[in-house]
């Protein structure tokens, strides 16, 4: 049974929300509470995985189905196929990181960085080589797996705020989640929402494109290194920087990202053995500890998967959504209902493209009923998703990145700096309550439709 089950069949129940409420209360607010209290990496002191394991033990025992019963569905939820797939983008990342930094390549990378890039571009140039990846690629998190380590180590090398430089490559990895055409994200928007690819990618980029200019140019403005620092020239292998540059092409060529990811874990494998970083046994070890590195977001996602099965069987999201219908009285607000919606569902489980799989079949009922164009929904549900993971102190995003940091900075001084996800939702409110630029933009992208000559 899928994840997204019909809930105009199931009896909206608040009750059935309760183990997601339990999950994020205990971990949203045991960090903000450490976190204020002065406890380094506050938001990580309560592993996600035990707070969800919570969630589920709660699930078990309110819900009154019988046990085996309860059991079938938290296993459906964490088996679901769009949570496997993350999975296993999660393991290959992890391995292509991991294996990438043994070879030499992520040192290579860096001075390489270090030697062409001019220290006042850095912070610009990091949100736009995310940019470009993450587009490219089709996964934020396999996009912050490659260019994190990467950026970290420019930053302290150039003396560029860490903070800042996270929060760059933060905000160019979820650009491309949301708009690349073999992102999770948008292949779950645009087929609930039954529409074409093409047309979601151009109205898309209506809305993310003014907002990534605006974020560059404060990059340029404020991403200035804290002290005066002369670059020089660092030694590198170029050939140790291939992998990362193979992956790209690969994945701009269209390769389906399984086959990117694992490309990229062979050739630095392949790398590393030629330059005698491991050997063929230490070769299979680092990819080993590349798919450990990983096993919290592994775990989190798989709970949450099955909460959020379980509490969708229960009522919960049927609930949420029979709240929102309330406030529903035509188009503008059908849009706001739909982006409330898919933002409340992404802040509880943290999982972006699952949150579209959930969200996605109500909000083309509410669009087909008020007159919304599903080209629109499917942006709001893709658009909305984005901000929120690229928000989340607790999304995989977020704590891989920080988890790169090593605990050098925390979660609350990069959230001020997450300029694009803010720019991003700002040009996306505007779009929804301006008739005038959403009317703008249907109508060119009809005109250029027209424009295109018939085969």
């Amino acid at each position: 049974m899928p994840i997204q089950e019909d809930t105009q069949k199931i009896r909206p129940s608040f009750i059935g929300l309760i183990p997601f409420i339990v999950f994020i209360a205990i971990y949203l607010g045991a960090g903000l509470y450490l976190e204020l209290s002065g406890v380094k990496m506050g938001f990580y002191q309560v592993s996600g995985p035990v707070a969800a394991a919570v969630g589920v033990a709660v699930a078990f025992l309110i819900f009154k189905d019988d046990l085996n019963k309860k059991f079938d569905d938290f296993l459906a939820g964490c088996g679901d196929k769009n949570i496997m797939i993350m999975c296993i983008i999660y393991l290959l990342a992890g391995a292509f990181a991991v294996v990438g930094k043994a070879s030499g390549g992520v040192e290579a990378t860096v001075n390489l960085g270090l030697t062409y890039i001019p220290a006042p571009y850095l912070a610009a140039g990091l949100f736009v080589i995310a940019a470009f990846i993450s587009t490219s690629i089709g996964t934020s998190v396999g996009t912050i797996v490659a260019l994190g380590p990467i950026a970290i180590g420019l930053a302290q090398e150039s003396g560029l705020s860490l903070p800042l430089v996270l929060a760059a490559v933060l905000g160019g990895a979820m650009f491309g989640d949301n708009l690349s055409i073999i992102s999770d994200t948008t292949i779950a928007s645009t087929r609930t929402q039954e529409v074409e690819m093409s047309d979601k990618f151009k109205i898309n980029l209506y809305i993310a494109l003014p907002a990534s200019i605006l974020t560059i140019i404060l990059l340029l403005i404020f991403g200035r290194p804290e002290s005066i620092v002369t670059m020089g020239t660092h030694d590198f292998n170029f050939v140790k920087t291939i992998p990362y540059l193979f992956v790209l092409l690969l994945a701009i060529l269209g390769l389906n990202v399984f086959v990117v990811l694992f490309c990229g874990v062979i050739l630095s494998g392949i790398i590393g053995i030629y330059y005698d970083s491991f050997s063929l046994l230490g070769f299979a070890k680092e990819i080993y500890n590349g798919f450990t590195s990983m096993q919290e977001i592994f775990l989190l996602s798989l709970l949450t998967g099955g909460i959020a099965f379980m509490v969708t069987r229960q009522g919960g999201i049927a609930w949420i959504i029979s709240k929102i219908e309330k406030i529903i009285v035509g188009k503008k607000s059908a849009k706001a209902g739909i982006a409330t919606l898919i933002s409340l569902i992404d802040i509880a489980i943290a999982n972006n493209t699952v949150s579209i799989v959930i969200a996605g079949e109500i909000s083309r009922r509410i669009s087909v009923r008020f007159g919304v164009d599903r080209r629109e929904s499917a942006v709001i549900l893709d658009v909305f998703s984005c901000i929120f993971q690229g928000l989340l102190p607790y999304g995989a995003q977020m704590l891989i990145l920080l988890g790169f940091a090593n605990g050098a900075v925390s979660f609350l001084e990069v959230l001020p700096l997450l300029w694009y996800q803010g720019l991003l939702g700002v040009f996306m409110i505007l779009y929804i309550f301006s008739g005038t630029y959403s009317t703008w933009v249907l109508k060119s992208l009809e005109r250029k439709r027209k424009d295109i000559p018939l085969a």
